[in-house]
């Protein structure tokens, strides 16, 4: 298998020692004129290391990007995306020296926690699960910024002390009055917060400083409750000031398809309906729902999956060229895509929904959906999920995309592949080619980040026998700077107020468009159909592309 590598010449050589290192405080991006504290004691940044920065910016590659003045207060702060993901994302951000010497942390929940009780908490999370190496300095610093606020969503004392906090924190360690608010809470508490920080004031930044707020999907169950949803949360924060978090955009993968498409010129001319045939898009677990019944029943593969990440991952692939890589570029050609989004006349023969049934998945006996703790038996919440689509302007018009998640699949992975259409004729004989299946591209998106070619050739020897071979990109091998985990990349652009990466209320609004009509479909006709943990899923997925005479591919 050929392995490619990244040209160029290598970077230079890092300054002598006795240069001085940047620091935050020099390279803030941030407008505010807020002083930092007088006590804040910045860790400097390496200046060798400062080359493998995969978060530097990009306009040099000598200067990464630093947030500048700010806070960060997450609701819901004791929940496993804080603890495993959003903590451990804030101190390796804190490591590579992209957050201010006076960056704030603070914890909202329902715990009867002091300060050192919460910072014990991120210490323990950030031990466990964060990717850069624990270094003392780095802590002591961030942790002196650490602040937990114990109450209820309703809880008007603890949003008063909360401002109180806030207040501190600013004199204390100059944050400038900037602050995020993560709400790391399940999607039913998002109205009552933003209302409570709309009536303590928290919401309105004091005049040169902002305020934003972090919402997690899924962002609302169908297109009426995130309409009403929208409504409440732009009551309280301009549409500007709020960054709805889909992880998987955070990942290099998934950004790597516009540099894929829009830098390189031998693949734009034959990404069209004249060379493509169709596109697969999946998403596969090999995992149950484990312990989140409470979340997961009622909601199911297509809401939790489909509606955003795989819609999104759509977009990116479909979308034209745009003007700039901004937020507004972005959205406007993302927009036309969802738009232009025309669902299958026969919901019935090309939509399929199933639950993993019990059975031996990698040598163990996982039981079914219905016998999960927590599940009802009479439960139609399905588990897989997978549509055709079609897009009605004139690159796409006729090419079909399938999309299909699910959990307890064969194994995990994530994919987008576009298969092209069939040589119009081979001067081959049809022995030469008996096993040779059609050229695609294939983008990795996880777990091995990367992308491969697949295409025809010659087996070496004295006949003429044409075999598939593919040509592989991974990132672990063809850079020596390591990826950011996407929160990491997420938390840094809400600091920056760069929205790029976010998708704004009009694309969630057109993506339940598109979702709502299939899931009324399902719920007026019978119960999702079983599959055997360990599969690819149900027997009818295999027949809706049997149908248009395609198969899935087999990750």
């Amino acid at each position: 298998m050929s392995k490619t590598r990244s040209a160029g010449a290598e970077p230079p050589a890092a300054p002598a020692p006795q240069a001085a290192a940047p620091t935050a405080q020099a390279e803030t991006s941030s407008t505010t004129t807020a002083p930092q504290a007088a006590d804040a004691v910045r860790v400097p940044l390496d200046p060798a290391a400062d080359w493998d920065n995969p978060l530097r910016d990009d306009r040099d590659r000598r200067l990464p990007r630093i947030a500048g003045p700010s806070g960060l207060v997450i609701f819901g702060v004791t929940g496993d995306l804080s603890r495993k993901k959003l903590m451990p994302a804030v101190y390796d951000l804190a490591n590579r020296g992209l957050l201010p010497p006076g960056f704030s942390l603070v914890g909202f929940a329902r715990r009867d926690w002091e300060d050192q009780d919460f910072a014990q908490v991120v210490h323990d999370a950030v031990k466990e699960h964060a990717r850069t190496a624990f270094r003392e300095e780095v802590w002591q610093q961030l942790a002196e910024g650490m602040r937990f606020i114990p109450g209820d969503f309703d809880d008007d004392k603890a949003f008063e002390q909360l401002g109180k906090a806030v207040d501190e924190l600013n004199a204390s360690r100059g944050t400038g009055g900037n602050f995020a608010f993560y709400l790391s809470v399940p999607p039913k508490f998002f109205p009552k917060v933003v209302q409570q920080l709309k009536k303590h004031g928290l919401a309105d930044p004091p005049e040169g400083s902002w305020r934003r707020a972090v919402i997690e999907k899924p962002f609302g169950h169908d297109l009426a409750s995130a309409r009403e949803l929208n409504a409440i949360v732009h009551d309280v924060f301009e549409p500007d000031q709020v960054f709805r978090i889909d992880h998987y955009l955070g990942k290099e993968t998934v950004q790597n398809i516009l540099a894929l498409r829009f830098a390189n010129q031998m693949y734009e001319p034959i990404w069209n309906r004249s060379y493509v045939d169709h596109v697969q898009i999946t998403m596969a677990e090999d995992i149950g729902i484990g312990g989140r019944a409470g979340y997961y029943d009622g909601i199911g593969a297509a809401r939790d999956v489909i509606q955003n990440h795989l819609l999104q991952l759509m977009a990116l692939t479909a979308m034209e060229e745009p003007i700039a890589f901004d937020a507004e570029a972005l959205l406007t050609e993302k927009l036309k895509v969802l738009k232009s989004v025309r669902l299958p006349e026969d919901l019935g023969a090309h939509t399929v929904r199933g639950q993993y049934a019990e059975a031996w998945q990698g040598g163990e006996k996982v039981i079914g959906y219905l016998q999960e703790d927590g599940i009802d038996p009479r439960s139609k919440t399905d588990t897989y999920a997978a549509i055709k689509l079609e897009i009605d302007n004139r690159r796409w018009a006729g090419v079909p995309f399938y999309l299909r998640a699910g959990k307890r699949l064969g194994r995990r992975v994530t994919e987008i592949a576009v298969v092209f259409q069939r040589a119009p004729h081979s001067p081959f004989d049809s022995t030469a080619t008996e096993e040779l299946g059609q050229n695609a591209i294939v983008i990795r998106v996880q777990p091995d980040e990367g992308m491969t070619v697949r295409f025809g050739s010659k087996v070496p020897g004295t006949s003429m026998e044409i075999r598939d071979v593919t040509m592989d990109f991974a990132y672990g091998e063809s850079f020596t700077e390591s990826s950011p985990e996407a929160y990491e990349r997420l938390i840094l652009d809400v600091l920056l107020g760069d929205a790029n990466l976010f998708p704004r209320h009009q694309e969630v609004e057109e993506s339940w468009k598109i979702l709502d009509p299939i899931e009324e479909h399902w719920t007026a006709h019978g119960r999702p159909a079983q599959y055997a943990s360990g599969s690819w899923g149900p027997e009818e997925a295999d027949e809706m592309l049997a149908r248009d005479g395609r198969s899935w591919r087999r990750p």
